[in-house]
């Protein structure tokens, strides 16, 4: 059977892809609600209207552990699964990361309060406007002045200068790192290796304050799924293991506390076959007018060599768009996918053109980033299974 013309193929709508529910609903409303609750000045409407106050808050972060992940293993998250009806202030709903899905740009929608198109971290790796440079965000390589890059105050500065006791209770890997810097630090940062340990310092964390913010994360979910796959013994073990994390952390909580448990994106496992890995370095019609190739497998920010930018949108719309949403920079920004509105030092981070997996596929580039497209599971997009995350709450 022939392959139809590309004429003939019809690319997906941009108005299909479920944009994140910035402003209702999303990983950046989490902490400006707790904090409205605790008084902190500018913060006076909860955002998320359904969560409920409390004078101590925790949160604790799960790399890797989205909402459709979690319901599909109740035998491995016993404790977890427990509390999905909990889930969003008692309506059983997950909330959405934000665009893209991925680690440097959720931790930093969580800790400054601010969709990514204001925060500025808009994918895995970017051109950086004043270097014509790839920056990774989750490495922050080549460096890049933290403050420049990202300049708004995190909510845990906020509301330590508000009289909350603030705390970030996490491996003692992170406490220096520029990402912690511009998006979590406020407060102070306790380093404990163990996970155990952070529970335990986590629940003292938050009764050393009448009203506290308390931060803990926990990443390993999300490493064995990338190595292994969320179909694999390793990551179900990981799994188990933080389900008894998040057990010990409830049953230590002082008075008057709210647990949350929550994720920075979900992730899927993208089969080893051409199909569903298409690879950039490997295919002259994607490489043609590219400049850079950024963002990740299933999230990519393409900047096209001045002048060819309309070329290079069509060719990607041609050859993927019936398996990716594929946008220029201007109707992504339009389509809300950063957030309702973008800072300008932002706008020229984000990708001439900007393509989201829809379908189990992903474009690696296996010269360019051999570690990555290695993987097993992916994340990034707009997908459920990547975009809805869990809202768990626990109360004392």
């Amino acid at each position: 059977m022939s392959l139809p013309a590309w004429d003939d193929v019809e690319p997906l709508a941009l108005d299909t892809a479920p944009v994140p529910a910035y402003g209702a609903g999303s990983l950046a409303d989490l902490l400006p609600t707790l904090i409205a609750h605790q008084g902190v000045p500018g913060y006076e409407q909860p955002v998320i209207p359904e969560l409920a106050p409390a004078d101590r808050n925790c949160v604790f972060l799960i790399d890797g552990l989205g909402w459709e992940q979690l319901k599909a293993h109740p035998a491995e998250a016993p404790f977890l699964t427990s509390l999905i009806a909990s889930s969003r202030g008692g309506t059983g709903q997950p909330i959405t990361a934000g665009f893209p899905a991925t680690t440097a740009t959720s931790l930093a929608s969580v800790g400054t309060g601010l969709p990514p198109g204001a925060h500025g971290l808009p994918g895995y790796t970017v051109r950086n406007p004043d270097t014509a440079e790839l920056m990774n965000q989750l490495r922050w390589n080549p460096w890049t002045e933290p403050r420049a890059w990202q300049p708004y105050p995190t909510v845990f500065q906020q509301a330590h200068a508000a009289g909350v006791h603030t705390a970030q209770v996490s491996s003692p890997t992170f406490e220096n790192t520029p990402l912690t810097k511009i998006a979590l630090s406020g407060g102070s940062f306790r380093g404990r290796l163990s996970g155990e340990d952070r529970m335990d310092l986590a629940a003292a964390q938050l009764a050393a304050g009448d009203r506290s913010l308390v931060y803990t994360y926990y990443a390993e979910v999300d490493g064995k799924g990338h190595r292994f796959g969320v179909d694999s013994d390793a990551w179900r073990g990981q799994l188990m293991y933080v389900d008894r994390l998040a057990q010990r952390l409830a049953e230590q909580l002082p008075p008057r506390s709210a647990l949350y448990v929550t994720a920075d994106h979900g992730m899927l496992d993208i089969p080893f076959d051409d199909a569903s890995r298409i690879d950039f370095d490997e295919d002259w019609e994607l490489r043609a007018g590219v400049a850079l190739l950024g963002g990740e497998g299933r999230a990519r920010h393409v900047y096209a060599v001045p002048g060819a930018e309309n070329d290079v949108l069509t060719v990607w719309r041609e050859v993927l768009g019936e398996q990716f949403w594929v946008a220029s920079r201007d109707e992504a920004i339009a389509a809300g996918w950063f957030g309702p509105h973008i800072d300008q030092r932002v706008y020229g981070r984000i990708g001439d053109i900007v393509a989201a997996a829809h379908d189990d596929v992903a474009i690696i580039a296996t010269e360019r980033e051999p570690k990555e497209s290695a993987l097993v599971g992916m994340h990034g997009s707009m997908t459920p299974v990547e975009q809805l995350v869990p809202l768990l709450e626990v109360r004392s």
